[in-house]
């Protein structure tokens, strides 16, 4: 799935900008992108990338969200329905009225198919989307280096099996609405000197379904839902970093519509012994200046075990030594990194008379010989 951009990247506007310049600013763009004037192959996509990011930025809670999270904090709290339908008053200011809104969408997106709102359906599905579960996981290092198989039990709300969805008791149907004639909004219209302004709204009678039931199943109480839970197994990959991951279509189910995802969030846990960075791993071994100066066989730790090395005499403090393909998996598939092994020289704090003695004739003999 390609990543998204930033919002106030799409907009061409920084962080501090003030609401009316946002607004000002999708109000050009807008007028730039709209395909009806730019008949480039992309002035569609550009129209609705830059719609996303202004009903995002000129809502105070959503922006709030988006400037602490980023896409993930707006993405798992909200649907793509929820976020037009909570900045519908934001975008009849730039468009000026409902009407000026309705048409301007639908001009683009059609009736047929995405997301239904004032009129139009924004995006691919032409159906309404559930809600996105979020579930946390921490690994240690170790587990990261194989991947971890995770069984968890997920909350979901499923269709009734007693209406199958519909809400509706069994051996009766939904009939529709006499007051909107099935199509879930009401219009009125006022005529001011040469200009008439529209005004859609949806239906009370139907809370904008089109359709009303009559006798609503006696489990469900008409919404057509049961809570329950099942379990849900999923393997983490190798190599995997902190960071969020969505499973697509498991999250909350909704009637006539395509299930949520669920938003699994990793944080590997900090290790004693090794510092991480990307799939490379690195490792301090603590020498005696004695063996570096001398040189020894020793042992370093790794995700696996113990690996033997040599330390060349004369080696100096933080000298580091590759172990190569001791890292981790790479996300890409391709290989492991690397552990790099950084030599720590230990001094001795304290020192008896005939070490100190064996020391200062050591140093008197490193004089003579230069």
């Amino acid at each position: 799935m390609s990543a998204k951009r930033d919002y106030y990247e799409v907009l061409g506007v920084s962080k501090n900008s003030t609401p009316d310049e946002i607004k000002s600013q999708y109000r050009k763009l807008a007028l730039k992108f709209h395909p009806d004037k730019n008949k480039s192959p992309d002035a569609t996509e550009h129209f609705k990338e830059i719609s996303e990011a202004y009903a995002v930025l000129s809502d105070s809670e959503k922006r709030k969200l988006y400037d602490t999270y980023g896409h993930a904090g707006v993405d798992g709290k909200y649907s793509t329905d929820d976020i037009f339908q909570g900045s519908r008053a934001n975008f009849e200011d730039v468009f000026g009225g409902t009407g000026g809104f309705d048409s301007i969408f639908e001009s683009i997106f059609g009736r047929g198919g995405g997301f239904r709102f004032g009129g139009f359906d924004f995006g691919g599905s032409g159906r309404a989307r559930g809600s996105d579960l979020m579930y946390e996981t921490e690994l240690t290092l170790e587990e990261t280096l194989k991947g971890k198989h995770e069984e968890i039990d997920l909350p979901r709300l499923i269709n009734c099996d007693t209406c199958n969805g519909s809400g509706c008791s069994p051996g009766t149907s939904m009939r529709t609405c006499s007051v909107c004639n099935g199509h879930g909004q009401t219009r009125t219209s006022r005529s001011s000197g040469f200009s008439t302004f529209v005004t859609v709204q949806p239906c009370n009678t139907c809370r904008g379904q089109g359709k009303i039931i009559e006798r609503p199943c006696s489990k469900c109480k008409g919404v057509g839902k049961q809570k329950t839970t099942r379990k849900f197994p999923f393997e983490i990959p190798p190599g995997v970093e902190d960071g969020e991951y969505r499973i697509q279509g498991e999250g909350e189910s909704i009637l006539n519509g395509v299930s949520g995802d669920l938003i699994v969030k990793i944080r590997v846990r900090p290790h004693d012994k090794f510092k991480r960075d990307g799939a490379d791993i690195f490792y301090d071994a603590h020498i005696s200046m004695i063996d570096a100066t001398l040189g020894k066989a020793i042992m370093a730790e790794t995700l696996e075990g113990v690996e033997k090395f040599d330390v060349e005499s004369g080696s100096q403090p933080n000298t580091i030594i590759k172990l190569k393909g001791k890292g981790l998996p790479r996300q890409s598939g391709r290989g492991r990194g690397d552990e790099y092994v950084r030599l720590v020289i230990d001094i001795p704090t304290k020192i008896d008379k005939h070490q100190r003695k064996l020391l200062e004739e050591l140093g008197d003999s490193f004089d003579r010989s230069k």
